[in-house]
């Protein structure tokens, strides 16, 4: 097995002396789609967080690229090739489709920035057809497709995505996973957190499961979806 691009080992974040990740270890391989599962407040944003250098962390190791990255910002982990979509999109909302692609690319010098854009409005015809909109103008789906298209534009080589789907429509929804999946197929290795276990296993080639801050269960994502005790607790079965 190749070295992992992401490996964490024995994470743990309090806020205020209250632990909300208790020594939480797990990793990504390259080329791999690996998704987190759990229930809201079970600590997935939290660890995407620190692992993003957003949020402290209190102790443990996070490694990217064989390299440790624990301490450094989120700016510096940017320009390394890991790059996250957070929940709540967190698009630039005075700025157009167009500016806020740009914008993903702020950390390039190169002369393929247009081409990227293009190939961004290709995943999302809809961004192209408005490409000159205010973000701020848009539903809640297009400003997903908006960020995710961004997070693109930074060339990751390891895309982060925290609930993707969340608080959208069902036809949203099959759009955002079915362009996750198409962006896993062309190359990008990608972390994904989501309570939609079903649709976030179903495209992943591995899966933990989180619960009160700790993993509680990992494996293939077939033998998870499978698991009684995962349909009982994020299947409804």
């Amino acid at each position: 097995m190749a070295n992992p691009i992401l490996k964490v080992s024995g994470l743990k974040v309090a806020y205020g002396g209250i632990a909300a990740v208790k020594g939480v270890s797990f990793e990504v391989q390259p080329g791999e789609l690996v998704s987190m599962i759990g229930a809201n407040g079970a600590g997935k944003t939290t660890t995407l967080k620190a692992v993003t250098g957003v949020q402290a962390v209190q102790s443990g190791d996070i490694e990217f690229l064989g390299r440790p990255i624990k301490g450094q910002g989120a700016w510096d982990l940017v320009k390394q090739g890991l790059v996250m979509v957070p929940e709540g999109r967190g698009t630039f909302t005075r700025m157009s489709i167009t500016e806020n692609l740009q914008m993903g690319a702020f950390i390039r010098n190169d002369n393929e920035i247009e081409s990227d854009i293009e190939r961004v409005f290709s995943l999302f015809p809809r961004l192209k057809e408005r490409r000159n909109q205010l973000a701020g103008t848009m539903s809640g789906g297009e400003q997903q497709m908006l960020a995710m298209g961004r997070a693109l534009m930074a060339r990751p080589k390891l895309l982060l995505l925290d609930e993707p789907s969340m608080g959208l429509s069902p036809i949203m929804v099959d759009k955002i996973f079915e362009v996750v999946a198409d962006i896993h197929a062309k190359g990008t290795t990608v972390l994904l957190v989501e309570q939609n276990a079903s649709r976030a296993l179903g495209l992943a080639n591995r899966g933990y499961v989180m619960d009160s801050g700790e993993i509680t269960m990992a494996g293939e994502a077939k033998a998870l979806l499978a698991d009684p005790k995962v349909q009982a607790a994020y299947l409804g079965a």
